[in-house]
């Protein structure tokens, strides 16, 4: 692809950087907002830029939030004694999407995998047992997604929350074996949520 302008091709480039967008699709982008008014680019920019700046990581459920605590964590609607606990922030979001679920959560920020040299104290699972030790935790749901390395991290945290008296359950398996939660269909992610079911230790 040649360009007859520098900053064209460094715009191109700069989103052609982001996951799922071609050079093709970074070009149209591009185009599109050289066509828009000088303000609407410096907005778009400026919001960029703001939230880059100001998004930090939420002190309880490590979700992205833009104060100390996110919304979720601060909403006094919420069932303070069931959370769900979530490979990223992603799910976190497709969970919400469903509208199933008035809980709390817990992101990981991964899962457990040696293969790639991730071990429990590389995720964020020290700060949900002290969650569960400060007596607010009733039930952890596990939505995690159904890989080995998923059921590797269930089986983990169940050995840890367990002997705390968290009663732990798993999304029903309407997402199906191998898959990636935050690819499941709304419909079936919620009817996995409302129809959880305890996870045995076996």
């Amino acid at each position: 692809m040649t360009f007859s302008s520098k900053l064209i091709e460094k715009a191109v480039e700069a989103f052609a950087s982001l996951p799922g967008i071609g050079r093709k699709t970074a070009l149209r982008l591009v185009l599109h907002l050289l066509k828009q008014d000088k303000m609407t680019t410096e907005q778009f920019t400026t919001a960029l830029s703001a939230m880059r700046e100001g998004i930090r990581e939420c002190i309880t459920c490590h979700n992205f939030s833009d104060a100390e605590q996110c919304q979720i964590c601060s909403d006094p609607r919420r069932d303070r004694s069931l959370v769900c606990v979530v490979e990223n922030v992603r799910d976190l979001m497709a969970i919400e999407e469903t509208s199933q679920y008035r809980g709390l959560y817990h992101v990981l920020g991964g899962i457990i995998s040696p293969i790639e040299g991730i071990g429990p104290s590389d995720l964020n699972i020290e700060s949900l047992a002290e969650r569960a030790r400060a007596g607010d935790i009733r039930e952890a749901i596990m939505a995690i997604s159904p890989t080995i390395e998923g059921e590797t991290t269930i089986y983990y945290l169940s050995k840890k929350l367990q002997p705390l008296g968290v009663q732990v359950s798993a999304i029903a398996r309407g997402v199906s074996f191998g898959g990636d939660l935050e690819y499941a269909d709304e419909v079936t992610l919620g009817r996995s949520i409302v129809a959880r079911m305890p996870y045995e230790i076996k």
